[in-house]
C-alpha cells in the first residue's frame, strides 16, 4: 500500500510540480526540463523563500495597519477609535470626562507610572467585538452563548453600521427607546487599558500595539455623545471577555 501511495504521490508531483505549476518552477529553478524533479536543496530554498515572503508580508501589513489607525492623544492618554469621525468626537469628550474626579483618580496612578501607557478604546456602546478588548459583560462573551458565527456573519454584512453604532446586539433588538436621546446610537463606551513592557520604555502611541506587551484592562465608562454625561462606570477584571482565547491587539 505504501509503495502504491508513494508511486501515486510521485506521479502527482510530476504532473503538478512541488510548489508551483511546472512553468513557474522552471523560471524559479532555471530547469530546462519541466518534468525534472526538484532536488532537496532547491526545494528547501523555495520553501524558505516562500516562508520569508509570507511572514515578512504579514509584518509589513501589520505595521502599515498600525500606522493608519485612528489614533490620537488626550492629556497623555492614547485614544483609538473605530473611525476617523469618532476620533474627533473622542478627543472632545475625553477632555471633559477626565475632569470628573472619579475618572481622574482612576487614571492618575497609571499616568505617573514609568514605562506604562494608558490606552482608551472609544467604541459604540453595543460594538459586537468589544469582548475581545476587555470583559465588559456576559452578553459580549459570544463563544459562551454560541452566537459567535451569527454575530460575526452579521458584522461581515453590516461592518460600517457596527462601527458607527447603528446596529445593536440582537439580544436587545426588541427594546424600543422612547426617544433618540436614549438610543444606543447616541452613546459611546470608553475602555481604559494599561499597557506595559519590561524590555523597553514605551514612548509613542504606536508602541501600544507592540507584540510582547502586557495589557491590563482597568475600567470602562459609558458617555452620551451630545451631553457628555457619564452614564456608567465599571471596573473590569483581568483578561478579555474571551478568557484565554488569543485576541488581536487592535
Amino acid at each position: 500500500m505504501m509503495n502504491r501511495f508513494g508511486e501515486s504521490y510521485i506521479a502527482y508531483m510530476n504532473r503538478t510540480g512541488m510548489f508551483f505549476p511546472h512553468f513557474i518552477e522552471k523560471v524559479l529553478t532555471g530547469s530546462p526540463k519541466p518534468q525534472q524533479r526538484l532536488s532537496i536543496g532547491k526545494a528547501f530554498v523555495i520553501f524558505l523563500v516562500l516562508l520569508v515572503v509570507i511572514v515578512g508580508s504579514g509584518f509589513i501589513l501589520r505595521a502599515y495597519t498600525i500606522h493608519h489607525l485612528p489614533l490620537g492623544q488626550v492629556n497623555h492618554i492614547d485614544v483609538i477609535a473605530l473611525t476617523k469621525d469618532d476620533l474627533i468626537i473622542a478627543k472632545q469628550l475625553l477632555s471633559s470626562v477626565l475632569q470628573d474626579p472619579v475618572i481622574a483618580s482612576k487614571v492618575q496612578g497609571v499616568e505617573k507610572s514609568k514605562g506604562h501607557r494608558l490606552l482608551a478604546y472609544f467604541i459604540p456602546i453595543n460594538y459586537v467585538m468589544q469582548g475581545m478588548i476587555a470583559n465588559t459583560g456576559e452578553e459580549w462573551k459570544l463563544f459562551e452563548q454560541h452566537k459567535t458565527i451569527g454575530m460575526i456573519t452579521e458584522y461581515i454584512f453590516h461592518p460600517f453600521s457596527h462601527l458607527t453604532g447603528e446596529h445593536i446586539h440582537p439580544g436587545t433588538m426588541q427594546i424600543h427607546h422612547p426617544s433618540m436621546h436614549d438610543s444606543p446610537v447616541m452613546k459611546r463606551r470608553i475602555i481604559f487599558i494599561e499597557v506595559s513592557e519590561n524590555n523597553h520604555e514605551l514612548t509613542s502611541p504606536f508602541d501600544d500595539f507592540d507584540i510582547n506587551l502586557t495589557r491590563r484592562p482597568l475600567f470602562f465608562i459609558d458617555v452620551h455623545l451630545h451631553t457628555g454625561e457619564i452614564l456608567h462606570v465599571q471596573d473590569t477584571p483581568a483578561g478579555s471577555g474571551w478568557g484565554t482565547v488569543p485576541t488581536p491587539m487592535f
